[in-house]
């Protein structure tokens, strides 16, 4: 196994496969490896491998041929796992790219007859699937993923994370608007206050204090509230703590997963937490501006069209799931202090 340098006709390369399992967010984040792959080899087909809940932001891509959507329900035992990832695997790939570690890529890995099997440096159970492998790269998380196709001389370029809507998609968030009572002259935010990960939660109440900032401040701004299956409480929590209830936007039911991108792609800015829909903002072309608790900047686009705020408590970032201070750096992140920041970015992005 190495990372040296791979010559591949790109006339001989006709099928190429993805592996990037979960989560929603880092299934956002592979998307410019596709891009890059396609560039590379116009002729191949790109194929993926990905969770079903993560199918949505992949669909309509003109850089994936087809998606193999895995759905733990449907495999209920083993001789139906396997059979599937065997499935998957043989379909006559020239190439293989591992851009995640997890037993049914490692699966994939081993089943798979694709000359050329790509990932990064791991442990060695994971390793022996792969004929090339380089080392894991820190920065932007697309960057990382990219630099796996370093061996076949694909470099990152900045290429943004893409989620391709379709004019359907659009006309029917048009719709919605009108339906919230949107006009011309409002300006849209979306505002995620979601987290399993009380690290990287800004607190809903917090969040409330935010938006009746903004809203007293500039009257044109709407908030559109966004959450996922299960989640919808913190509407709740949001409403019941603001001044400005009348700027705030429930939409009933939820936005799925590609409305949350199509609402963010009419919105001149996401606010949120560090998860999926900033990325999915990102893939929009919208700016973004996140507060930050115990994950780094590392997962921020690199541009002045998105910007995170935290505090300046010596043990942020942790990229710890626990704390024994009660999470002060997003408890104790102030929402006047964090309402400011947002208006400059907000003034900076949309000048």
């Amino acid at each position: 196994m190495t990372d040296s340098t791979i010559i591949l006709d790109p006339a001989k390369v006709k099928k190429i496969l993805v592996c990037q399992l979960r989560q929603i967010g880092d299934v956002m984040l592979s998307t410019p490896v596709a891009e890059l792959l396609a560039q590379k080899y116009p002729d191949a087909e790109i194929h993926y491998f990905t969770e079903k809940k993560c199918v949505p932001v992949l669909q309509n891509n003109p850089y994936i041929s087809k998606i193999w959507a895995l759905d733990k329900k449907e495999l209920s035992n083993i001789i139906k796992e396997f059979a599937f990832y065997k499935k998957v695997a043989q379909q006559g790939f020239d190439l293989m790219v591992g851009l995640q570690h997890l037993p049914r890529v490692r699966w994939i890995s081993y089943l798979t007859d694709a000359p050329v099997k790509l990932s990064y440096h791991s442990s060695w159970i994971n390793d022996i699937g792969y004929t090339h492998l380089t080392k894991a790269k820190s920065g932007y998380a697309s960057e990382s993923k990219t630099a796996i196709l370093a061996p076949l001389g694909i470099k990152w370029n900045c290429t943004t994370p893409k989620l391709f809507l379709t004019e359907e998609e659009r006309e029917a968030m048009s719709a919605r608007l009108k339906e919230w009572g949107v006009t011309a002259e409002h300006r849209l935010i979306t505002i995620d206050a979601t987290h399993h990960d009380l690290g990287r939660k800004y607190p809903a109440e917090n969040f409330a204090k935010v938006i009746s900032i903004l809203a007293n401040r500039r009257k044109e701004l709407r908030f559109v509230l966004l959450a996922g299956p299960g989640e919808e409480g913190i509407f709740d929590e949001i409403l019941s703590n603001c001044d400005a209830p009348e700027a705030v936007i429930v939409p009933s039911p939820s936005l799925q997963l590609r409305e949350v991108a199509a609402c963010q792609e009419r919105s001149v800015l996401h606010f949120g937490n560090c998860s999926a829909p900033r990325h999915m903002a990102v893939a929009v072309g919208t700016p973004t501006f996140v507060a930050l608790g115990s994950s780094s900047d590392s997962w921020r686009f690199p541009s002045k069209e998105h910007l995170t705020v935290n505090s300046d408590i010596d043990c942020c970032p942790c990229n710890s799931t626990s704390c024994s201070i009660g999470y002060k750096c997003l408890t104790e992140l102030d929402p006047e202090y964090v309402a400011e920041k947002l208006l400059e970015h907000l003034d900076h992005v949309t000048d």
